[in-house]
C-alpha cells in the first residue's frame, strides 16, 4: 500500500498557513472498543481503505500529541508518519486486548521519545522563528500571519512567553512530560493514561504530581513567583 499514507493529506498542510485545531480538553478521547473494530478487521483482511479511514480519524490528535511532546512541527509530522507506518505494519498482530486508539497513542509516544533522544545527540535546536507554528489559547497550533491587532512589541513578547513555557515543558524528563501532555494538555482520564502508558494507577498519579511540581519550579525560575 502506498500506505495511503495519506500522510499526504495528513501533512500536505506542511509549508502552508493551515491551522490544525484540537481542543485541550477533548472529552471521550477514546472510541468505544467496537467503533474501530470493524475498520481494524477490514484492514487485517487487506482493505487499505479501512486503514485510510483510521488515519483520517486520528491524524490530528496524533499530531497534537507529538507536537506537545517534541515542540517542533516538522519533527512532529515525521513522528506521526512513523506512528501510522508502525501501526499499519503491525495491524495483523493487533489482538484487541485494548482499544486500537490506546495502542496508537502508545506508539506515538514511543516514536516521540525516540526522536527526542536522536535530537539530543545533535546540537540544540534553534529557537522558534516567527514563521513557525505557535500554540494558541484554544489548543490549536499553526503558522500565524502577522496580526494587525497587536503591536509588534506585544506580539514579540507573547511569542517569547509561549516559547519559554514550551522550553520548560520540554525540559522535563520524558516520563513526566508524557503524563503531563496526556492528562493536563490532552485531557485523557487517569484510566486512559494508565492504559496508554501501561503503568499502574498510582504510578500515573505519582508521576503527574512530580511533573506538575517540576514544571512549576521551572516556570518559577523563568518568570518568578506565579
Amino acid at each position: 500500500m502506498e500506505t495511503t499514507l495519506l500522510l499526504l493529506s495528513t501533512f500536505e498542510a506542511h509549508g502552508t498557513n493551515t491551522t490544525i485545531a484540537v481542543s485541550n480538553k477533548t472529552k471521550g478521547a477514546f472510541s468505544k472498543p467496537d467503533e474501530d473494530l470493524e475498520l481494524v478487521s477490514a484492514c487485517q483482511a487487506g482493505d487499505d481503505d479501512a486503514f485510510e479511514r483510521l488515519v483520517r480519524k486520528y491524524q490530528k490528535r496524533m499530531l497534537n500529541i507529538a507536537y506537545r511532546m517534541i515542540g517542533d512541527y516538522d519533527d512532529a509530522c515525521e513522528t506521526v508518519q512513523e506512528t501510522f507506518l508502525s501501526a499499519y505494519r503491525s495491524i495483523r498482530r493487533f489482538r484487541r486486548e485494548a482499544a486500537f486508539s490506546t495502542r496508537l497513542y502508545g506508539i506515538c509516544l514511543n516514536h516521540a521519545k525516540n526522536r527526542l533522544k536522536q535530537r539530543s545527540c545533535r546540537s540544540r535546536y534553534e529557537a522558534q522563528s516567527m514563521d513557525d507554528p505557535v500554540e494558541t489559547e484554544d489548543g490549536s497550533f499553526g503558522r500565524e500571519m502577522p496580526s494587525d491587532h497587536l503591536a509588534a512589541l506585544e506580539e514579540m513578547e507573547r511569542k517569547e512567553i509561549q516559547e519559554r513555557v514550551r522550553e520548560c515543558r520540554n525540559g522535563l524528563d520524558d516520563e513526566y512530560r508524557e503524563v503531563l501532555v496526556l492528562r493536563d494538555i490532552q485531557g485523557f482520564s487517569y484510566d486512559e493514561v494508565r492504559d496508554i502508558l501501561g503503568i499502574p494507577d498510582e504510578t500515573v498519579k505519582s508521576r503527574l504530581f512530580r511533573a506538575r511540581d517540576a514544571l512549576r519550579a521551572s516556570l518559577k525560575k523563568v518568570f518568578g513567583d506565579l
